[in-house]
């Protein structure tokens, strides 16, 4: 395999290799919206858990109310838990994603350093090539000029 074709298929890996990155980044991006709303909806629970008084309170008046808003409590701090465990196991998998990323990204790195360093050492072929030829010419030249 020749050097220009194995720096085209290096190459090619970058590429691929960031189009990886970029589709995790994409993917990573769309969990931290979904955490945030998690985290919003936790928020306005817990609002509504203590926005809606005390449930002795409502026994004075009437017993069935004070019922009532201690089921209507109960039951939003159930959906709170719930979305706390959601929110968990959410963020455990965001934490994979960002493992996945960030190899993703070193491979990335990784393979764009070879790839920099195979076009400098091709470079660095061409250039000492040139470099002999000329020298080869000017060498023939002089030897001309003493015949």
């Amino acid at each position: 395999m020749t050097r220009s074709t194995t720096i085209r298929s290096l190459g090619t890996l970058v590429q691929l290799r960031s189009t990886q990155v970029e589709r995790l980044e994409a993917d990573l991006a769309s969990q931290e919206a979904t955490r945030v709303r998690y985290q919003n909806n936790l928020d306005r629970l817990t609002a509504l858990t203590h926005g809606s008084g005390a449930s002795g309170a409502a026994l004075q008046v009437n017993p069935a109310m004070a019922l009532n808003c201690g089921a209507y409590k109960q039951g939003v701090m159930a959906l709170a838990d719930s979305h706390r465990i959601d929110l968990s196991l959410h963020q455990a998998n965001m934490a994979v994603s960002q493992s996945r990323l960030k190899d993703a990204w070193v491979g990335r790195e990784l393979l764009g350093k070879v790839l920099a360093r195979t076009q400098s050492a091709h470079a660095a072929e061409n250039e000492r090539a040139t470099r002999k030829r000329e020298d080869d010419i000017a060498t023939q030249s002089w030897l001309a000029g003493q015949a």
